[in-house]
């Protein structure tokens, strides 16, 4: 039978609770909430007169979850609009709307017993078909799913998530010996294609795969900074990015996390383990005496580190575990540091480090990463069928930059294997006999196709084809054309691919250039292009530096060269014969911007921050910004209907002059960045793949580029109208003399200058304004400080 979910029930209405009901509205499917009847009420409840009989009593937990919901930082919804499919109640008067999902997820307290009294209740009022999982962080989910109905065990498993559910990719499904297989392969598709995870296949054992291997490896490290007398900032300097791991590094991960989860999953290994691994998930003192005294991290206001605000600003201080006094923070320089420093490549970094013996940064995380490997090797086949699902895990999850077995690989398996027995450490039997059959490495790569090692032979790892790979796709073919700032890559299928790879994808003359010669190689080989890349971000803008640096230099003819040239281009994108789909992500600003505003279509990662925001450096948009998203409003407006044109054009001025940047690409749409003929895909990795179908799409329906269009202006009027609320924060004190001069430029351009209201002026009219507006701004000593203090501080000045 065709398998689909409409709509879903969360019962538990906890931290995660809250956070699954929510990533399951952001996604768009209604959800109930359902949490326990108070059995007490509150002092507002009392005032009130309210009794413990009133609705509004019954549903405060949930009710009280779902307000907070739009407190937290950073938000788990995606655009208040979510919280709208999410409906609220409580297990005892609603359980009957279980009845009518397909869904059901439980998220109620880590105890067995308790889950099992909910999962019996479950199955009394379910329909038979309906899904159920468990939220479980590590109770074994055969055991949950005693007692209960055959059709209930069929339909019933594992979904772990991690914290927050928004935000962090891996999805742990754990499967019962029970579990239809049918079930199991529609929550792993729908895991990655609705929910937008990384869906990894665990074994019902303690805390699963990345819980299990991760609290092992922050364990490991606070035992050895302990055995080596290292400090909790010394250790994080030397566990974050520098060896492929999170700026959060060990003991701020701790903190975010809170000590009291981590206590609990750690204890829940603790007590099911024996032998050595029994010890190493023993939690030190020093942690218990924290967890005691309230100091959990984040949460609490203190934990490894705390903040303390100053004169200048707040300072961090990291606990001095002996004294349990807050010190200076410290951090390791090393020889070693400074050499993984100048590694691009985050495995290359991490062998610079580990292979400097004798040195103390070197040695700490050799220390470290030895015990995690073996580990992560004798658990292979236990905790997961391979060794891709263990790396998965850990990358997705604990957001490593490669897995344990990728780790092993980039430090030379034969040599660190040989070094480990060199130590006195015992590798397990089935890496030794692998490598005594001549096969040194646990991946490697062969005619484009990756290839693992499992049970005494290579496999091919098999991708998912809505997952592509430009570093496996540039490996296979020929890149069509190249230079220093961008390639074109054929994507297949006739549709070709501009990746960026400039300096966090900062637009530049090359990246420039390499639009414009691609849309020409385009229009005559390719039904299209898409503008995608798999950086760290889209684009953070245009050359912030170089911009600058003319400037400074009074090369104002050069400058004005450039702006013509990136307006140019974004038309050229604009009136390609062939149509253009643009892919954006996380940062996708200032110039970032401006390339996605004039496509043909924007296909967006539901991650996309987007937005204007040159105004924070004392600019306005050159790029065609302001013009593009005044059009893109105007065609949003519905037609046949009188329009307010001051209220649009005050509109875009406000999101230009306050540098609105979306928290999502659902808000970005809400801000005019995208309308209907753009789309947003929930699963980064086919971020590329659905662009590309967004141009085949497009090019089935016949596509047509747009016709050069008039746009109607504010003129006189509107210019006033905008000028005079950008005067009012002046007089408030809420912008400077320098912000009301910009605020006047951007107001110039989008009233088409000192012209009648309605007046119909051409594009290049208002591309001319915004390039003089733009150029005047740079040749303003307080604008080039905004430039330089967002260069040396990456964050806005106010002069």
């Amino acid at each position: 039978m065709e398998r689909s979910i409409k709509r879903a029930a969360v019962l538990g209405s906890g931290v995660m609770g809250a956070g699954i009901a929510a990533h399951l509205a952001n996604v768009g499917i209604p959800t109930v909430m359902l949490d326990i009847v108070p059995r007490e009420l509150t002092k507002r409840e009392e005032k009130k007169g309210l009794t413990l009989e009133d609705r509004a009593v019954r549903n405060r937990m949930a009710s009280d979850s779902k307000k907070a919901l739009l407190k937290q930082k950073p938000s788990p919804i995606t655009s208040k609009k979510s919280l709208d499919l999410i409906d609220v109640g409580n297990i005892e008067d609603d359980i009957d709307k279980l009845a009518d999902v397909d869904w059901i997820v439980e998220v109620v307290v880590e105890n067995l017993e308790v889950k099992q009294n909910v999962f019996a209740n479950i199955d009394k009022y379910r329909r038979e078909g309906t899904i159920v999982s468990s939220n479980t962080s590590g109770i074994s989910v055969e055991a949950m799913a005693e007692g209960r109905s055959e059709d209930f065990c069929k339909h019933f498993l594992g979904t772990h998530f991690f914290n927050p559910p928004r935000y962090l990719k891996l999805l742990e499904v754990i499967p019962t010996e029970a579990t239809d297989p049918q079930v199991l392969a529609f929550m792993k598709t729908f895991g990655e294609d609705v929910l937008g995870k990384g869906v990894v296949e665990a074994k019902d054992t303690p805390n699963f795969i990345a819980n299990r291997i991760g609290t092992y490896g922050l364990l490991v490290t606070v035992q050895e900074m302990l055995k080596g007398g290292y400090s909790i900032g010394e250790v994080d300097s030397i566990t974050g990015p520098m060896i492929g791991r999170p700026k959060s590094a060990t003991f701020r991960t701790l903190d975010v996390v809170g000590l009291d989860t981590f206590i609990h999953v750690a204890n829940n290994v603790h007590d099911q383990v024996e032998g050595n691994e029994k010890d190493v998930f023993k939690v030190p003192s020093f942690m218990q005496k924290m967890y005691e005294k309230g100091w959990l991290g984040a949460k609490s206001g203190q934990g490894f580190f705390l903040k303390k605000k100053g004169k200048d600003g707040s300072t961090i201080y990291e606990l001095n575990p002996q004294t349990f006094e807050y010190e200076d923070r410290k951090k390791i320089k090393t020889n070693a540091t400074e050499m993984a420093k100048q590694e691009k490549v985050p495995s290359r970094k991490l062998k610079a480090l580990v292979s400097a013996e004798g040195d103390k940064a070197g040695d700490f995380v050799w220390s470290v990463l030895k015990p995690v490997l073996i580990y992560s090797a004798e658990l292979a086949g236990e905790i997961a069928d391979d060794i891709i699902a263990i790396d998965q895990a850990m990358k997705w999850g604990f957001g490593w930059d490669i897995g344990p077995f990728e780790t092993w690989d980039a430090l030379d398996l034969p040599k660190s294997v040989e070094r480990m027995q060199r130590e006195g450490s015992e590798v397990p039997e089935w890496v030794l006999n692998m490598l005594d059959s001549g096969n040194e490495s646990f991946y490697h790569t062969e005619n484009g196709n990756v290839y693992y090692y499992d049970k005494g032979e290579y496999k091919r790892q098999h991708f998912n084809p809505k997952e592509v790979n430009l570093k496996r796709l540039k490996d296979e073919k020929d890149v069509i054309k190249k230079n220093a700032g961008a390639s074109l890559i054929d994507l297949g299928d006739g549709v070709a691919g501009l990746e960026f790879h400039s300096q966090g994808n900062a637009i530049g003359l090359d990246i420039i250039k390499m639009i414009n010669d691609s849309i020409e190689e385009v229009n005559k080989n390719y039904k299209g292009l898409v503008i995608g890349n798999q950086g760290k971000n889209f684009s953070v803008g245009a050359h912030l530096g170089m911009m600058l640096m003319s400037a400074q230099d009074g090369d104002f003819l050069e400058l004005d060269m450039v702006v013509r040239q990136f307006q140019n281009t974004a038309m050229t994108i604009k009136y390609s014969k062939k149509p253009v789909v643009v892919a954006p992500f996380n940062m996708t600003v200032g110039g970032g911007a401006e390339l996605c505003l004039p496509s043909a279509s924007i296909q967006a990662s539901a991650e996309t921050y987007m937005g204007l925001v040159e105004f924070g450096v004392g600019l306005i948009p050159g790029g065609g910004g302001t013009k593009e998203l005044y059009l893109k409003e105007l065609r949003h407006l519905p037609k046949g209907v009188d329009f307010d044109l001051t209220k649009v054009a005050n509109d875009v001025f406000e999101k230009v002059a306050m540098a609105k940047v979306s928290t999502s690409a659902e808000e970005a749409r809400e801000n005019g960045f995208l309308n209907s003929r753009d789309a947003i895909s929930v699963n980064a990795d086919h971020l590329l793949h659905d662009a590309k179908q967004n141009v085949l799409a497009l090019t089935k329906a016949g596509y047509q580029p747009p016709k050069h269009e008039k746009i109607p202006v504010v003129g006189d009027g509107g210019y006033a109208a905008m000028l005079m609320g950008a005067k009012s924060l002046r007089f408030s004190g809420y912008a400077s003399d320098h912000d009301l001069k910009i605020a006047e430029k951007l107001a110039y351009v989008l009233s088409g200058g000192r012209i009648k209201e309605g007046t119909l002026i051409d594009e290049q009219t208002m591309l001319d304004l915004e390039r003089e507006a733009f150029l005047s701004l740079i040749s303003e000593p307080l604008t080039q400080q905004r430039m330089q203090h967002m260069l040396l501080k990456g964050k806005p000045l106010r002069n």
